[in-house]
């Protein structure tokens, strides 16, 4: 399969990125004309929507080794790409809240070499959004001065300065991905991931088009549960005393998730670490190379606290967005309006909400959970800020 068929509901992007990998593939090869490529993308749009995968395809086509570089999905410059094997091919995931200077200045500087395999160096940089300045601004010394054979990746939420600065987002390509369909989303958890009918329709309708999520509801018993109880507190809140109880449950079931996705994954870190310093070792230069391994893995326990610090907040921004959407499904209903909701499978609960509610206090309590996401990307605790949104959402 093509590496494009990992992209979902997406087909005027994959067009243009088709044709670009078409026309570096004649650069390389001197056979042709060049145009519709560039050195430095920028790939936008909503959570879900596939900017990440975008750019791996897009990396795995520029790697293509068939005639024509069109990303057929079978060469070993396709497999080895998509694999996050490929030799000049460098992803940078940020675990923690922000990408340094530092990891920035190291990755422009390998950037500079030239590709191993004589195609193409590609640095994608999956969430430009969290560059600090200093990142950014090293970054866009590189991307004014690219070398010959080096393409940047970027993706973002958007090509607004507070997501990408004005001077990066001057020097790129951008490539605006859409949400994609229910219809879409329900046929590749069909054919890829082998999701029954009915349950593939039920989470592509529930997931607000973000893809990666529909998966994880049809596979994952614990997130549809968490995803119900978040959706049970609007019509739960009935007591000063839910409050409070109401906002426990918020912040411990993203404390959970975190420690699901890094727990173990922590410990592996570290006990490799260990070894590599030569921990367990009985040579006589042991003693001597585990002496300075405290600070190294003080290192690593910081970077791993910050990525649970992201996880946590992620998980806990997961489910702010679900009770936006109740409220919105609860201003549809009221309005009378044809539009589909966000949560089918409660639209009971939001058409007794409707009843319940007059529109200005749904309004109302929607800005709260909007307010409350705001609060918690300014560093406010999250315990503090939930407590403060859901006393709002029991007010009205």
């Amino acid at each position: 399969m093509a590496v494009w068929s990992q992209l979902v509901g997406q087909t005027d992007a994959v067009e243009v990125l088709s044709a670009a990998a078409t026309a570096a593939a004649h650069l390389v090869d001197g056979t042709g004309s060049a145009a519709g490529m560039t050195h430095a993308w920028l790939f936008t749009g909503p959570p879900g929507s596939g900017r990440s995968v975008a750019a791996r395809a897009f990396a795995a086509a520029l790697q293509c080794t068939t005639p024509g570089g069109v990303g057929c999905g079978e060469c070993q410059g396709c497999h080895t790409s998509m694999s996050g094997t490929h030799a000049d091919v460098r992803m940078v995931v940020p675990e923690g809240l922000s990408i340094s200077v530092a990891e920035m200045r190291a990755l422009v500087q390998t950037s500079a070499r030239r590709p191993t395999g004589g195609r193409w160096q590609v640095v994608v940089i999956t969430d430009a959004d969290r560059l600090t300045e200093g990142a950014a601004n090293a970054l866009l010394k590189a991307v004014e001065e690219p070398p010959a054979r080096t393409v940047f990746l970027l993706c973002a939420p958007s090509d607004h300065p507070d997501d990408v600065s004005v001077t990066i987002r001057s020097r790129c390509r951008v490539v605006a991905l859409r949400t994609p369909s229910a219809p879409a989303i329900a046929e590749v958890l069909q054919l890829r991931d082998r999701i029954d009918a009915e349950t593939a329709s039920w989470a592509a309708s529930v997931c607000g088009g973000h893809v990666g999520r529909a998966r994880r509801l049809a596979t994952d018993p614990s997130a549809r549960e968490r995803r119900d109880k978040v959706l049970r507190i609007p019509i739960n809140l009935r007591r000063l005393s839910d409050v409070f109880d109401a906002a426990d449950d918020l912040v411990k079931a993203a404390e959970t998730d975190a420690g699901e996705v890094s727990g173990s994954r922590d410990e592996a870190e570290k006990e490799a670490l260990k070894t590599a310093l030569g921990a367990g070792g009985t040579g006589k230069g042991t003693a001597s190379a585990t002496r300075g391994s405290a600070g190294a893995i003080k290192e690593l326990e910081r970077r791993q606290k910050s990525r649970a610090t992201r996880t946590q907040r992620d998980a806990l921004d997961l489910a702010l967005v679900d009770l936006a959407g109740f409220y919105r499904d609860v201003l549809v209903t009221s309005s009378g309006s044809p539009a589909a909701l966000n949560h089918p499978d409660h639209s009971s609960s939001s058409s007794q909400a409707a009843e319940k509610w007059t529109p200005e206090s749904t309004l109302r309590r929607l800005e709260a959970v909007l307010s409350c996401r705001e609060a918690i990307e300014l560093n406010v605790k999250p315990r503090i800020a939930v407590e403060a949104m859901i006393t709002q959402l029991y007010v009205g």
